[in-house]
C-alpha cells in the first residue's frame, strides 16, 4: 500500500534565535518530523546542539522529534537523549561495533522510542544486515555528516534501493527509509523512486523564500515519483 512520504526539515538550517517560530512554520507546512542534528565535534567535524536543546524542543514541538546522533559514544549518551524526549533516535553504525548496534536498538525500544541506524556515504548497506529486522527506520546519508548545505552525492539512491531490498528479505515491510543530505526539488524524485519514505531537508526548506510551499512542492514530487515506482514494480 502506498504511504505518503514525510518531510523532516533539519533545524540545523533554521534560525536558532527563532526556533519555536520555525517549528510552528514547518508544522503548518505539513512536515512529518522535526529533524534534530546533534553533532559532538568528534564523530563529525562540527558541534551543534545537545540534550538541553532536545528537552526544550520537546516542549514546543507538536510533531515527533527525529533526533540524529552524530556522536562517537552513542551507548553512553543514548539514555540522556531518550530521557529528554526524543521520539525517533538515530545512531551511526560507524560509531558501534559488533553487537553494539543491537544493544542500541534495544535500549531505544525499551525507552518507548523508535530506533534508526544511519550509514555514511562510504559505508556499505550490508553493515545493517544483523539489525535491519528490528529497526523502525534506516537512514542513508547522501552527504558526509557535519554541515548543512552540501551537495547530494550522486548514486546515493542505489544504496536506498539496496536497503529497501534488504528490508524486504528480512521481512521488515514496515521499515522506513530516510535520506539526509542535499535533498530538494532536483534530487527528491530519485531517492523516493528508490524507496525513500522520509526526506530530510535543510536549506531546501529553511532557505526557501516560502518554506511551506517548499515542503509541499518537495512532497508532491517525491510522492509522484514513489507512486510511479510502485506501479512499475519497485519497492
Amino acid at each position: 500500500m502506498f504511504q505518503p512520504i514525510k518531510i523532516a526539515p533539519s533545524i540545523l538550517s533554521a534560525d536558532f534565535m527563532n526556533l519555536e517560530r520555525d517549528i510552528r512554520m514547518i508544522e503548518e507546512g505539513g512536515a512529518g518530523y522535526v529533524h534534530v542534528d546533534c553533532i559532538d565535534g568528534h564523530f563529525a567535524p562540527n558541534m551543534t546542539i545537545g540534550v538541553p536543546h532536545v528537552k526544550q524542543l520537546k516542549r514546543v514541538a507538536n510533531i515527533p522529534l527525529d533526533v540524529h546522533l552524530m556522536i562517537s559514544n552513542p551507548l553512553v549518551q543514548l539514555p540522556w537523549f531518550l530521557e529528554a524526549g526524543a521520539d525517533m533516535v538515530t545512531v551511526h553504525a560507524e560509531a558501534l561495533e559488533g553487537q553494539q548496534m543491537n544493544e542500541a536498538v534495544e535500549m531505544i525500544h525499551e525507552a518507548g522510542a523508535k530506533a534508526c541506524i544511519s550509514i555514511k556515504p562510504k559505508t556499505p548497506a550490508s553493515v545493517l544486515a544483523g539489525v535491519i529486522a528490528s529497526l523502525d527506520m534506516a537512514l542513508v546519508m547522501s552527504v558526509e555528516p557535519g554541515f548543512s548545505g552540501q551537495g547530494y552525492i550522486e548514486g546515493s539512491e542505489d544504496k536506498v534501493a539496496e536497503v529497501a531490498r534488504m528490508a524486504r528479505e528480512a521481512g521488515n515491510d514496515g521499515l522506513l527509509i530516510e535520506v539526509d543530505g542535499g535533498i530538494g526539488v532536483k534530487t527528491v524524485e530519485r531517492v523516493c523512486a528508490a524507496g525513500a519514505d522520509v526526506i530530510v531537508c535543510g536549506n531546501a526548506v529553511f532557505g526557501a523564500e516560502d518554506p511551506k510551499a517548499a515542503i509541499a512542492n518537495i512532497s508532491e514530487l517525491g510522492n509522484a515519483a514513489r507512486q510511479a515506482a510502485l506501479e512499475g514494480g519497485a519497492r
